[in-house]
């Protein structure tokens, strides 16, 4: 009786995970000692899947617990991965684990670029490999019960996991074998095996009758749910259905038996005959309708016996009335099984390949505040740069410090000289110019490779399109129209980020322009230089004057302040904090993570010092500021004017303005040099990425044009009639006029077989009959001789008479047929015969000498006479 069903394994093509991980590895984590164990990781991986999938299992607990090993690395790595059509793209191809194929088309099955199929379909084999295991255990030992309650309930369980999450997993619909209603069936036809096997169980420790029979009926009533849900799954086995029926009722017959034992101890006598009858109608059920799945005989004779002994007693001692099947009390359950929770890790022995590698969300939110904090950190070193330049301005429109050195009017200012080392030191002219013809060929290289990515993207989304109006429905696949809107969202940014660049390269050019000769001044010697400032003779000396000293004290506190500011500006760039473990303490309490309300916080805990002290020392600079313009009015109030002296003053403006031109140009330029580097290797990696999703897509496309292609082969193709011949269709103008009325013949009788065949040779002649014989009714003598040609009677034949209702009878030379039998079913009584008794059946043609008009359409071709030797 102990036939349990087992699940067969699903099969997957190869994947090759190393190549794709490792370059996600390299372009997001830098070189070190984490990329070399995450790529290592990756190998592992790709190892463990070989072993999972990629080879026959035995039906033995190491070959599950690799499959477990496997399922619960998938479920920690799906996090850390952003395994995605457009992104991460790996296809996995799995075949229906019930389909066996067909000559020209192969089996069913489903490639799809999601880790969530491929995470269902290796738990789908946890639960068809757990099911095998379980059918293999010795059912006679105690271990042997306990693995295999054990094992039915994990596969139970595996099979209740998917029906809840494939769809959501998959987004489209699955292949019958791990779709929801299947799966929801196997589930059930487990936890109805583990219930069976907790009653056999219970059978072998001899427990009590009625705890028995309630874990009977329970079993019953899982078959029962199970059969019900098997009914139209055509799917599965065809022994599937026919098993399930069977042990729906056997598993009553035990119930109603054990119950019948416990009638029996109550002296309920009349109940136990009544159950041991029920029982005995289900037995013989299933021995009439499922004996070739389920043997039943020792529980059949097992029953037989009980009810032969308690009739016997309850006729011969008891008399007990015997109730009616619907009088019997229904049997209690007891379920004492339920489906395994699938709770990662299932496996006790699994260690995480990738335990360093911080989660997807977590590096997405790691993302997003490093944005924050970047516009943060740009924003206040933005204001403090503008209020510098702004300082610069100001000291440089009032010719400051320069007009406090040059007092005497004859000499170049210590400032202005220092300006002119500066600049030589930085490489003056040539060092501009180098780095501005160096931002055309880094545009034009980004650009390249920016147009190179969308190009791939064009023609792979132009020949899905192609094949999508080809195969209409069929193409059942993602469009790249909508697949690609995150790269192509990603391209335009970048092309705009690359136009933004090229406007404020020509603003740098411009101003290059208009400080190029002051600044080819500055690179000069000093005795040029000097001789290109003209010299000017003041009136008086302003060397011990009151303002002369307040202005040279407020130009201190303007480089004191720009001292502090390069010091602030260090330290907010070298501000860092650990927000990794925050966002990972956060995803753990709440398996989510409020990246906002975690990044403002924290940022403002971090940088609102900071912005304060900008704030401090933007109010500062204004102050000083004020205080300069002031001072710096009286002070040209003192000075003589002339004009030699402003021509002097203004060339030193020019120079002070040139200097900060310069070094604010080369800051742009070298600037502009990095961003163009940093967004080549961005772009580089942008075309990776399109190039790897492409290449998944051309995989994905092949794969599918396959399976179309045998799906084509597999249809049966429409006949193709040859044309009629023209003989056929028109009649020839020579025919007969019977000819022509016969070319279109009237549908014959069904039991007339025209044969295409040549025609057998003509029958003998039939026995020579007296003339007298038919007044006589007496048979002629057996040595009358013939009746000679002229005496024999003469008659134009018959038309072809309607068949009679028995079968044709065949007739061949030397061979008259069946002869003689009733006239009623003789084909071949045309009237040449006088016979004694003519019975005219309904339907059939008269008989001697009575002429039949020929019937339209099939003449009866004339029978030549021979004579009977």
């Amino acid at each position: 009786m102990a036939t349990f069903i087992s699940v067969p394994l699903k099969k997957s093509s190869e994947v090759d995970l190393v190549k794709p991980l490792t370059k996600f590895i390299c372009a997001t984590y830098s070189a070190g000692e984490d990329q070399g164990e995450y790529v290592r990781a990756v190998e592992e991986l790709n190892k463990l899947r070989k072993s999972a999938v990629g080879r026959p299992l035995d039906k033995h607990e190491s070959s599950l617990e690799i499959l477990l090993r496997y399922y619960d690395q998938l479920c920690v790595v799906e996090p850390k991965f952003p395994f995605s059509e457009n992104q991460l793209c790996l296809t996995f191809t799995w075949k229906d684990a019930f389909d066996k194929g067909s000559l020209f088309g192969g089996s069913v099955k489903l490639a799809l670029a999601s880790l969530g199929y491929e995470r269902s379909c290796v738990l789908f084999n946890i639960g068809a490999l757990s099911s095998q295991i379980a059918s293999e255990q010795n059912l006679d030992s105690d271990e042997g019960l306990k693995t295999a309650a054990k094992y039915y309930q994990l596969a139970s369980g595996a099979f209740s996991y998917i029906k809840d999450t494939v769809l959501s997993a998959l987004n489209r619909e699955p292949t019958m074998d791990i779709s929801p209603d299947t799966v929801g069936t196997l589930s059930q036809i487990m936890l109805a095996q583990a219930q069976e096997v907790f009653f056999l169980k219970a059978t072998s420790d001899k427990m009590k009758d009625a705890i028995i029979a309630r874990l009977a009926n329970q079993a019953a009533d899982f078959y029962g749910d199970a059969f019900k849900q098997c009914q139209y799954k055509e799917n599965l086995p065809k022994e599937v259905l026919p098993v399930l029926a069977a042990k729906h009722c056997i598993m009553q017959a035990n119930a109603e038996y054990h119950q019948s034992m416990l009638a029996k101890q109550q002296k309920k006598f009349g109940e136990e005959i009544g159950r041991l009858q029920h029982a005995t109608d289900l037995v013989k059920t299933v021995a009439s309708r499922y004996d070739e799945y389920v043997n039943v005989k020792d529980l059949s004779d097992k029953i037989s016996r009980a009810l032969a002994a308690a009739k016997k007693d309850n006729d011969f001692i008891y008399h007990d009335r015997v109730p009616d099947l619907k009088d019997l009390e229904a049997i209690g359950k007891a379920a004492l099984v339920k489906s395994t929770v699938i709770k990662v890790p299932i496996s006790q022995k699994f260690t995480d390949l990738f335990e360093k590698m911080v989660p997807l969300a977590v590096q997405n939110s790691m993302t997003v505040y490093n944005s924050r904090k970047a516009e943060i950190v740009n924003r206040l070193i933005g204001q403090m740069r503008e209020a510098t330049n702004l300082s610069n301005g100001v000291l440089a429109s009032l010719n400051l410090p320069a007009a406090l050195e040059d007092l005497s009017g004859d000499s170049i200012p210590q400032s202005i000289l220092e300006k002119s080392r500066a600049i030589i030191q930085q490489g003056g002219l040539q060092s501009i110019d180098q780095l501005i013809k160096d931002l055309p060929e880094l545009l034009q290289r980004n650009r390249e490779i920016l147009d190179e990515s969308l190009r791939i993207l064009d023609e792979e989304e132009a020949t899905d399109n192609e094949l999508r109006n080809k195969f209409g429905q069929r193409w059942q696949r993602t469009a790249s129209n909508d697949l690609y809107k995150p790269l192509r969202t990603e391209g335009g940014n970048a092309r705009n980020v690359l136009d933004k660049a090229v406007q404020a390269d020509i603003v740098v050019k411009q101003r290059y322009g208009t400080h190029r000769e002051m600044i080819a001044l500055l690179c000069k010697p000093e005795a040029e230089l000097n001789a290109a400032i003209p010299s000017a003779n003041p009136a008086k000396t302003l060397q011990g004057s009151e303002v002369v000293s307040v202005l040279r004290a407020l130009l201190a506190n303007v480089n004191e302040v720009k001292m502090e500011r390069e010091k602030l500006e260090n330290d907010i760039k070298s501000a860092q904090f650990d927000m990794t473990s925050k966002f990972l303490t956060a995803l753990a309490q709440d398996g989510a993570i409020n990246e906002e309300a975690i990044s403002v916080t924290e940022l403002d805990n971090i940088y609102g010092g900071y912005t304060q002290k900008v704030l401090q020392s933007l109010k500062s600079q204004e102050e000083i500021l004020g205080k300069i313009q002031n001072s710096h009015q009286e002070f040209a109030t003192m000075r003589q004017s002339n004009a030699d002296a402003n021509q002097r003053e203004e060339m030193l403006k020019k120079l002070a303005a040139a200097h900060d031109s310069y070094v604010e140009l080369s800051s742009n330029l070298k600037e502009g040099t990095k961003f163009y580097n940093e967004l080549t290797e961005i772009l580089l990696k942008f075309q990776n990425k399109c190039s790897d999703i492409v290449f998944a897509r051309k995989t994905e496309r092949d794969e599918l044009l396959k399976d179309l292609q045998q799906s084509i082969a597999q249809q049966p193709s429409a006949p193709s009639f040859p044309a009629v011949p023209a003989y056929q269709s028109t009649p020839s103008s020579t025919a007969t006029p019977a000819t022509a009325t016969s070319s279109v013949p009237t549908p014959a009788p069904r039991t007339v077989f025209v044969q295409s065949k040549p025609q057998p040779p003509a029958r003998p002649p039939p026995p020579a009959i007296q003339a007298q014989a038919a007044n006589t009714s007496t048979p002629p003598a057996s040595g009358a001789g013939p009746i000679p040609p002229a005496t024999q009677p003469v008659s134009t034949p018959a038309a072809a008479p309607s068949p009679a209702q028995g079968p044709p009878y065949p007739t061949y030379q030397g061979y008259p047929g069946c002869y003689p039998m009733p006239v009623a079913y003789n084909p071949y009584a045309y009237g040449q015969y006088n016979m004694p008794y003519m019975y005219q059946a309904p339907g059939q043609a008269p008989y001697p000498n009575v002429q039949q008009p020929q019937q339209p359409g099939y003449p009866y071709p004339q029978q030549p006479y021979y004579p009977q030797q």
